[in-house]
């Protein structure tokens, strides 16, 4: 739960005035010691916002029109990211999803293949 920033200086005021501890402030007012040690540190809340990321969508598009064969590892050392940032990044972002080998070897093809195979040569 996030305090208003008129809350906080009425606390520290208080605290001040009346010469409270940490925890006898906190019991006060029903918030925890915790809260009250960071608004004597600081009083104003941290800025929130968008987080941008260091990963350019449209860079790692770029690159996977180039080297479509690419390991994760690989475009991570281009485009100077961890591995597992592109792997978010082409599953949930980019939503690409594909097999290194697009056509399956005869050994590796399901039961059907093999069914058919078998049925030829009889």
């Amino acid at each position: 739960m996030a305090y208003s920033l008129d809350f906080r200086l009425h606390v520290l005021a208080i605290r001040q005035r009346d010469q409270l501890s940490i925890e006898q402030t906190a019991a006060r007012f029903a918030v925890g010691k915790a809260s009250v040690m960071r608004w004597v540190k600081r009083p104003e809340r941290k800025p929130s916002g968008f987080r941008r990321g260091k990963l350019a969508i449209d860079a790692l598009a770029q690159d996977v029109r180039e080297y479509p064969d690419a390991y994760q590892y690989e475009r991570a050392a281009r485009l100077g990211v961890r591995q597992s940032t592109i792997c978010y990044a082409l599953k949930k972002k980019l939503r690409v999803s594909y097999k290194k080998n697009a056509v399956p070897s005869p050994r590796r093809r399901g039961g059907a293949g093999c069914l058919s195979s078998a049925a030829g040569g009889l």
